[in-house]
């Protein structure tokens, strides 16, 4: 339910705009058209050097903080760092939250119907790079009047979005806050991508990806996407302390139905989310993960990709994340300091795995708050 205190965004509306230039991807092919669904929080200075950019995880969307309405049960999925008096705190910065394009939250994406042929995408719909996502955010910057962000930031997926912003437009950001994330992909990161993929296209009700035609969607494949996905995002410590090995009857049944308490809520967040999210939207924003490398360009060597970033940068890890785990991040930190840049890094105690970033957490509130206070902007 809506919170009333006076550290809230409050309601919230997304906002879309739309874009008739061409954006070439790097895939080779061209997105004639195309929109952009966002939300923003605070008011842009009239200086517009308060503005941060805020990039999104696979599975999250356009809504960071606040409510869409007074009967929402939770607020948008980084609340806790957005907010007045919070880390990111509008009431001294523009916040600016998109939907990536590819997504099914509104933006552009394989739900949304193709001009050409006046049906939806589908696996027609090309795939996108975190670099094509860093091209369209910055249009998108240049249309809201914003030449340069004071910060661009972002968990898992999301940070390796900033770290992109910095190599791509390095005059046009100050700070880049990169939590939770990766240069890179591990090859078991690249497995488990691979394994939900598979589960997915699967699915009898997958029809190579044309189930919009069939009114159906490939729900058993979703799910088991979602629950494996699910599992790597939290630590065996999360785990244990949450279900342990509780029976959800009190007793073994000696069946092959769900007996464990774990095997139900595994069960209960796979259903959750194939009612919400699109499977072909699903294969896309796993597929940008995989092919993320922006070292790849310069034979693997980080910190000559680094050597050309302006940008001021925050790292934060936390102790058992085993999906981005604290070794992933000391890479980024090892590589920005051989190309001697400004780099913060702070690894925090949790029990909550990859998903800590979205979790309460003192320390890490603390210090990212204490981080963002210091970035200089007019008032």
């Amino acid at each position: 339910m809506l919170n009333n205190s006076t550290n809230t965004v409050g309601l919230v509306a997304p906002q879309t705009m739309h874009f008739d230039e061409a954006l070439m991807l790097e895939c080779g092919k061209t997105i004639e058209q195309y929109d952009i669904v966002y939300e923003a929080y605070g008011r842009l200075n009239e200086k517009a050097d308060n503005a941060i950019l805020v990039c999104h995880a696979l599975s999250a969307d356009h809504h960071a903080a606040g409510y869409h309405s007074e009967n929402d049960k939770k607020p948008g999925w980084w609340d806790i760092c957005i907010g007045p008096g919070k880390a990111i705190d509008t009431n001294r910065f523009f916040v600016v939250s998109p939907s990536n394009l590819g997504h099914c939250s509104g933006s552009t994406g394989p739900r949304s119907i193709d001009p050409k042929t006046a049906k939806a995408y589908g696996p027609d719909f090309p795939i996108v790079t975190v670099r094509d996502w860093v091209k369209y955010q910055k249009r998108l910057a240049d249309r809201l009047g914003i030449k340069q962000w004071a910060a661009v930031a972002g968990g898992s997926l999301g940070g390796m979005q900033a770290l992109q912003w910095a190599i791509e437009y390095p005059d046009a950001i100050r700070h880049a806050v990169v939590i939770a994330s990766a240069p890179k992909l591990s090859a078991q990161n690249i497995a488990f991508n691979a394994v939900a993929r598979q589960a997915i296209m699967s699915d009898p009700s997958f029809y190579d990806g044309r189930y919009y035609d069939y009114d159906t969607v490939p729900t058993s494949g979703l799910k088991v996407a979602r629950m494996l996905g699910h599992i790597t995002y939290l630590s065996d410590d999360a785990m244990g302390d949450k279900f342990g090995r509780a029976l959800k009857n009190e007793q073994l049944n000696y069946n092959y139905g769900v007996e464990f308490e774990v095997e139900s809520y595994l069960r209960y967040q796979g259903e959750s989310f194939a009612n919400r999210f699109d499977a072909n939207t699903y294969l896309l924003m796993t597929k940008a993960l995989d092919y993320f490398d922006p070292a790849a360009k310069e034979n693997g060597d980080l910190s000559a990709v680094f050597e050309k970033v302006k940008a001021k940068f925050f790292l934060a890890s936390f102790t058992t994340d085993w999906r981005f785990s604290p070794e992933r991040s000391r890479e980024i930190v090892s590589a920005l300091t051989d190309a001697k840049r400004d780099v913060s890094y702070l690894e925090f105690e949790s029990n909550h795995g990859h998903d800590a970033f979205l979790v309460e957490n003192d320390d890490y509130i603390d210090a990212f708050s204490a981080y963002m206070n210091n970035i200089e902007v007019s008032k």
